[in-house]
Order: C-alpha cells, then sequence, then structure tokens
C-alpha cells in the first residue's frame, strides 16, 4: 500500500515552496506543502488511496462511484504501466491552501453536516457528527484537491500530469453542490498564477457533461482564463449566469453520439487553442458523456471517451503547451476502466510518459465510431 511507504518513496519530498513575486516585490501569503519537490523518476501522475471514499455503505447512495479512482490505478498496474514507487502522492490541501479561493465563510459552513449533505447529495450525512464527515467525507475531497494543485505544478515541469481524481468543476469559491466541495480547478490555477514565473493566462476545457459552473463563477471577470464548454444543455446546473464566463460554448441535445461529438471536440478544442495561446490547458475529462450514465444524457462509446482525450492531449503536444488533466464526473461502474483505457492509449500514442516529445505528428488512430450522428444535436459556440 501506498501509505505504509516513506516519503521519499512515495514520489514526495519536501522542499524549499517556491514562490512568484509580484512587481511589487510582494510575495505569495502562505507556506504550502503541495508545490514540494518530485523525484525525476516519479511519472507525474498524482493519486492517494485517502481519495476513496468508504463508510457504512453511505457511499453507495449516490451514483458516483466513490471508489472509482483506486479502481484505476489497480488497472494500471495489471497493465505494468505504473508502480506504487513512480506515483506521486497527492497531499491534502490544508485550510491555508483552501483559503486561497475559498471564502472562510464558505469552509466555515463545511463544519454543519447538513451543509456537506446538501453539496454531496447524500441525505443521511446529516445525521453524521460533523467530525465524522470531516474525516469520512470532506478528507478525501480535500486530499484530491490537494493532488490538482499539485498536478498543475507538475504539468509545468514536466509538460504533462494527471490527477487521477478531483475536477470538481461545481464548487465555486463561496459555494458547493453536484458532489463538489472545493473549486480544485481554480485553486490549481491561481496557485500557478502567483507561484510559477512564466504563467499568465490559463485554457480550460471542460468536456465533462455537465456545465462547468463553479470555475466559470469564479473566473467570470478573468481575462487571463480562457473557458471552453461542452456539456448537455438539458441537465443540472443550467446556470445561466456562471454560461457568461464561457468563451467558446458548445451546447448538446440529449443522445448526442461519436461521431458528432468527437467533430466538435476536435473543431472547437482547436479554435480556443488558436484563438489564445496559453501557459497551461486544464483539462476536465469527465466521464459522465459515456452512453448509459444515468446523469450525462448523452451516448458516447468508451473508443468515443479514449479517442476524446487523445485529441486534447494531441492539440496540446504539437504546440507545446503544459497540460493538467483532472477525471472528473462518471456514474457508472466501467468508468474507471475506460479512464484507465484512455491513459494506456495516450501512453500508446507517445503523448504521456517519459518518451513523450514535444511537436508529436498529427493523429494516426483512426476515429473508432460506434454510433450514427445523433439527427436532434445542436450546439452554439462563442
Amino acid at each position: 500500500m501506498l501509505t505504509n511507504r516513506s516519503p521519499a518513496e512515495n514520489c514526495y519530498v519536501v522542499a524549499t515552496m517556491s514562490k512568484k513575486e509580484d512587481s511589487g516585490g510582494k510575495k505569495c501569503s502562505h507556506q504550502t506543502e503541495l508545490y514540494a519537490e518530485v523525484p525525476a523518476t516519479c511519472l507525474p501522475i498524482v493519486y492517494s488511496p485517502e481519495y476513496n471514499i468508504t463508510f457504512m455503505g453511505l457511499e453507495k447512495l449516490h451514483p458516483f462511484d466513490a471508489g472509482k479512482w483506486g479502481k484505476v490505478i489497480r488497472f494500471l498496474k495489471e497493465e505494468q504501466f505504473i508502480t506504487d514507487e513512480i506515483i506521486v502522492l497527492a497531499r491534502e490541501a490544508s485550510e491555508a491552501d483552501l483559503l486561497v479561493v475559498h471564502t472562510a465563510r464558505y469552509l466555515n459552513r463545511l463544519k454543519w453536516s447538513l451543509v456537506v449533505a446538501t453539496i454531496t447529495e447524500i441525505p443521511p450525512v446529516l445525521f453524521l457528527p460533523n467530525f465524522l464527515v470531516q474525516r469520512k467525507v470532506l478528507k478525501p475531497l480535500r486530499t484530491q484537491t490537494g493532488g490538482t494543485i499539485m498536478a498543475g505544478k507538475l504539468a509545468m515541469d514536466r509538460g504533462w500530469a494527471i490527477n487521477v481524481g478531483g475536477g470538481f468543476h461545481h464548487c465555486s469559491s463561496d459555494k458547493g453542490g453536484g458532489f463538489c466541495a472545493y473549486a480544485d480547478i481554480t485553486l490549481a490555477i491561481k496557485f500557478l498564477f502567483e507561484r510559477v514565473e512564466g504563467v499568465a493566462r490559463a485554457t480550460i476545457i471542460d468536456l465533462d457533461a455537465h456545465q462547468g459552473n463553479g470555475h466559470e463563477r469564479d473566473f467570470l471577470e478573468d481575462r487571463r482564463v480562457y473557458i471552453m464548454d461542452v456539456y448537455n444543455r438539458h441537465i443540472y446546473p443550467g446556470d445561466g449566469y456562471a454560461k457568461r464566463a464561457i468563451k467558446r460554448k458548445v451546447e448538446l441535445d440529449w443522445g448526442t453520439e461519436d461521431m458528432e461529438y468527437l467533430q466538435k471536440v476536435e473543431l472547437h478544442s482547436e479554435g480556443a487553442l488558436n484563438e489564445v495561446r496559453p501557459d497551461i490547458i486544464i483539462y476536465n475529462a469527465g466521464t459522465d458523456i459515456l452512453d448509459g450514465d444515468p446523469l450525462g444524457g448523452l451516448a458516447i462509446s468508451p473508443q468515443g471517451i479514449i479517442k476524446r482525450d487523445e485529441i486534447i492531449f494531441r492539440a496540446a503536444r504539437r504546440r507545446g503547451i503544459p497540460i493538467l488533466m483532472v477525471t472528473s464526473g462518471g456514474y457508472q461502474k466501467k468508468t474507471a476502466r475506460i479512464i484507465a483505457d484512455s491513459i494506456l492509449n495516450l501512453h500508446r500514442q507517445g503523448l504521456i510518459g517519459e518518451e513523450a516529445t514535444e511537436g508529436a505528428g498529427p493523429s494516426h488512430v483512426p476515429l473508432m465510431m460506434s454510433k450514427s450522428i445523433s439527427s436532434g444535436a445542436t450546439f452554439s459556440a462563442i
């Protein structure tokens, strides 16, 4: 188990924390353990056994597979792509880390079990003492949030990084929802802006089936962040106010299938990256687009998801832009296998791994379509 290894064996060593001075010489406001140096022998794949939520079966009361992250790691080990020794062990985000984005009032509200029950959509959480809620529900989410922040720095250092968890795109600085209690995407970007030289612009490519209203609200007035969002127009959250932050909006109808979906993803991701060249891409790779997902309402095949991820990584690699991937939503038991298969495909294509190089050539993998174009799908792009 990862938890039985020493810090050095966990691909995590304490180092002097990096800080970036602003034009007035002012430094970042707090010390963090999340930007510690990682040995070069480790792959920039971030995970901790603490990600997985298990407590008296409560996790089974939500359609989300609260153990999918550990399953992804197990599948990758079975395929001999990774071992415990080369995984970067995620650290829990501290209160000081969270306050970079979140208001103190919001964090204090999480000390009420009723608030957490509402955010996670698991009503029985209401009846648990909050110390148990903190330990069994919120600590895993804080650890995944720390993993996303760590992966942001790793992406800048290595050219790519994957947090096997994270992607809590419904949470903003002062409000959670949709199983998202911490704004990990916003936090990762704010940390980079504050602490890493050369990071002044970021692009979020959000391909979860749901609108990413959390980061959209956080960056509504921030011109440094370009947001592309592709989502089912008919489902949660339907946040019209947050949509004002989307620079490239692609709204899908029920049952959109592989061919149409992949064409739009490729067209608009290329357009977004040609319109503004960012210093980093944050890719929210939700698998709730999978056909049969009880909440996503789309009809994308497993092969379509794998191809989607390849399209985004290839676009980043071709331009030499660092990319951070988070796994976000996905409400079927088979999504863990699909995430693992996608990561393995990215490795086979030379888009991740030690041998990945800048400027990889155009895709030579054919689009693997299992369904015809949905006749009713429409979209709008800004």
